[in-house]
């Protein structure tokens, strides 16, 4: 199963959606709130380059924002 890590905000809509992707995919996950953890928030910036979320890293392979047709590529489903 691949690892996902997905960094997010409390406010974030797409990130709601995100997760509710991976759930209904029975996809596990890690998720970071980058608005209260400035490490992951430093982790995040390192990995994309980017301050916006959702921030979604599988298996090394970061996905910026929710596209749904590349994680689902990723993923195999």
């Amino acid at each position: 199963m691949a690892k996902v890590i997905i960094f997010t905000t409390p406010s974030c809509v797409y990130c709601k959606m995100a997760k509710e992707f991976f759930k209904k995919n029975n996809i596990a996950y890690d998720e970071k709130d980058v608005a209260s953890d400035a490490a992951a928030r430093d982790d995040m910036l390192a990995r994309s380059g980017q301050l916006g979320v959702p921030v979604i890293d599988i298996d090394g392979k970061i996905v910026i924002g929710f596209d749904q047709a590349r994680l689902k590529e990723l993923l195999g489903i």
